[in-house]
C-alpha cells in the first residue's frame, strides 16, 4: 500500500496507473474509519482496477471549531484497515499542503446547500464541495464512491460533478447499519453503550414507521413528521429536523410525488446523528 502525502507525489502515482490504463476509484475520508467507510472500500474494488483513499480532517466544513478538535483522530487504525482491505494508494495531506496560504476560491453548489443539512451547518456543504472538488482534480479518477448515509452530500457531489463537468462515475453504495439497525458513523462514538445500543436505534425505527405508513396510503406527510418528532422527543432525542422529500431534488414532498426520501437529523447528548430511507411509490 502507497502512502503519500504531497500532490506532486499523489500525481506520479496517478500518471502510472493512467499510463497503464488501469480504472481507478476513489473514497475520500476524514479519518476515524469504521465499517461504513470499509463497505465503500469494497465497492470501489468491485469497479476498479485501482483503489485511492484519502484522510484528510477538512476544516472548512466544520461550522463550530469544537467539532472539528473533537473529531477522532486515529491515523495508524486507520492505515491498518486499509492495508487490511488491499486499497492500493493513501492520500494523507497536511492542513498546510491542501490549503496554501492566499487561496480565496471556494466551490458553491446552489440551492441545495441551503436546506436541511445546510440550514443547520451554515458553510458545511461549502467545505464539503471545495474539498472535494480538489481532491477530484488532484486524484483525477475514474469513478468514485460515496454513502447513501449522506444522502443530501451525496446529491450536492452528484450535481457539482455535472455542472463543473468532471468526468468522474459517482457510485452510490448502499447504508451500512449496525445489526439495532443504527448507521455506522464517526459520530457513534459520541453515545454511551446505552445511547448506542438502545437509544440511538429508534431514529431508524421512526423513519421506517413513516416509511410503512406512506406504502399502505397514508400521504399526511406533515402528520407523520410531527408524529415522528414527539416519539423522538419522548426517547430522549432532540431533533434538528424529520423530513419527507423528494428524492430528486429534496423538495417538500406532494402527494403526487413517486420517489420519496425520509430524512432525519437528531441530537442525542453530544452526538448529532443524522440517516435516511428512501422509497419508491
Amino acid at each position: 500500500m502507497i502512502q503519500v502525502e504531497d500532490k506532486d507525489a499523489l500525481r506520479v502515482v496517478m500518471r502510472g496507473y493512467r499510463s497503464s490504463r488501469e480504472t481507478t476509484a476513489f473514497v475520500p475520508t476524514l479519518g476515524n474509519l469504521h465499517d461504513g467507510h470499509l463497505s465503500l472500500v469494497r465497492k470501489a474494488q468491485e469497479v476498479a482496477d485501482r483503489v485511492i483513499v484519502s484522510i484528510f480532517l477538512n476544516p472548512t466544513q466544520f461550522n463550530k471549531p469544537e467539532d472539528l478538535k473533537a473529531y477522532p483522530k486515529t491515523k495508524e487504525n486507520d492505515l491498518a484497515l486499509l492495508k487490511r482491505e488491499n486499497v492500493d494508494l493513501v492520500f494523507l495531506p497536511t492542513v498546510k499542503e491542501m490549503y496554501p496560504e492566499g487561496g480565496t476560491t471556494q466551490v458553491q453548489v446552489g440551492g441545495i446547500s441551503e436546506i436541511l443539512e445546510g440550514d443547520s451547518r451554515p458553510g458545511h456543504f461549502s467545505g464539503v464541495a471545495t474539498i472535494v472538488a480538489k481532491l477530484f482534480n488532484l486524484v483525477q479518477p475514474d469513478i468514485s464512491v460515496f454513502g447513501k448515509k449522506d444522502f443530501q452530500q451525496l446529491m450536492l457531489i452528484q450535481r457539482m460533478v455535472a455542472d463543473l463537468d468532471f468526468g468522474i462515475e459517482i457510485i452510490e453504495a448502499p447504508t451500512a447499519r449496525e445489526e439495532s439497525g443504527l448507521a455506522m458513523s464517526s459520530r457513534n462514538n459520541y453515545l454511551s453503550s446505552e445511547q448506542r445500543d438502545l437509544i440511538a436505534p429508534n431514529l431508524y425505527k421512526e423513519m421506517r414507521i413513516i416509511r410503512d405508513a406512506i406504502q399502505s396510503g397514508t400521504s399526511d406527510y406533515i402528520a407523520l413528521q410531527k408524529t415522528a418528532t414527539a416519539n423522538l422527543e419522548s426517547h430522549g432525542f432532540k431533533p434538528d429536523y424529520v423530513e419527507i422529500r423528494n428524492a430528486f431534488d429534496l423538495s417538500v414532498a406532494k402527494a403526487s410525488d413517486k420517489s420519496l426520501v425520509i430524512l432525519v437529523s437528531a441530537w442525542l447528548g453530544k452526538a448529532r446523528l443524522i440517516d435516511n430511507i428512501t422509497l419508491e411509490l
